[in-house]
């Protein structure tokens, strides 16, 4: 099959992979980039996968929270460009989108669009602000948490927002976590929530590279299981080193707080959403 420059280059931004090991894995895979990432960590030939940086939208994400109804609520906003992003019609309308929220207690998009935002739908306002800066905005997505257990907050440039949900502890050492989350993007909380496919996942690419390396098959499996420890400590949060003190695993840091963390939100502007590879065809 046909296999586009765009993809060859995004697959080599994820990997590290040599140009012609990236086309040769996106033609075994169909052209399936998460498919190619997998064949080239099996074959040695990948660094740890990362996500490509390349995104398309702008905007702004926030967190705004209130204290009488113990409401919180996470929103992420999108623009075309930065220049609108940084308008201050578009954060006046995010903040809007974020107070509708917390009034309306929305659970679904269509009852966001439709809740009041100060005498009109925020469907409506969105429209009147397409107008004003003639560029699309969406509401792209938002969360709203409604807990009485403590709560930390940490919004970066509006570009990363995060909300921390602790059982125990207290504000600071939330948004300490939180703070931490924003640095580290770690995947999940613990080991006990990576799903089982996952990991079966992961233990198969760490079997295929120590193969790969010639090590004898019967400390392949020793091997293995080492390495998806450091998988584990790499990706959930209580495994990773607190970024204040990289010698204290966060989870180490939470037992000696006499806390425990229930949940974590991450929110990054435009994430998982890709360029257009139209200029690379």
């Amino acid at each position: 099959m046909s296999i586009k420059p765009a993809q060859v280059k995004e697959l080599r931004e994820r990997t590290g992979a040599g140009m012609m090991d990236c086309k040769k894995a996106l033609v075994e895979a169909s052209g399936d980039i998460e498919k190619a990432a997998e064949l080239l960590r099996m074959a040695g030939q990948a660094k740890a996968d990362k996500k490509s940086g390349r995104v398309a939208a702008e905007g702004q994400v926030l967190i705004k929270s209130d204290a009488a109804s113990g409401r919180h609520a996470v929103v992420e906003v999108n623009s075309e460009t930065d220049f609108v992003a940084n308008d201050e019609n578009f954060r006046a309308f995010v903040d809007a989108v974020a107070t509708a929220l917390i009034e309306s207690g929305a659970k679904d998009p269509d009852s966001l669009l439709n809740a009041d935002a100060g005498g009109q739908s925020v469907e409506e306002a969105r429209q009147a602000l397409i107008t004003k800066v003639g560029e699309n905005i969406a509401v792209r997505r938002f969360e709203l948490i409604e807990t009485s257990a403590t709560v930390g907050t940490y919004t970066h440039m509006g570009r990363i927002a995060v909300l921390v949900e602790l059982d125990g502890g207290d504000e600071a050492l939330a948004r300490d976590i939180a703070m931490h989350v924003a640095a580290t993007s770690p995947k999940w909380v613990s080991r006990e929530d990576i799903p089982s496919e996952q990991i079966e996942k992961e233990r198969e690419i760490l079997s295929a590279q120590a193969l790969q390396e010639g090590k004898p098959a019967e400390i392949v499996a020793k091997m293995v299981e080492g390495r998806l420890r450091k998988y584990f400590d790499e990706v959930t949060l209580v495994g990773q080193g607190f970024v204040k003190n990289p010698d204290q695993k966060v989870g180490d840091l939470l037992t000696a707080n006499k806390a425990s963390v229930k949940r974590f939100i991450r929110y990054a502007v435009g994430e998982g959403v890709e360029k257009s590879a139209a200029e690379d065809d």
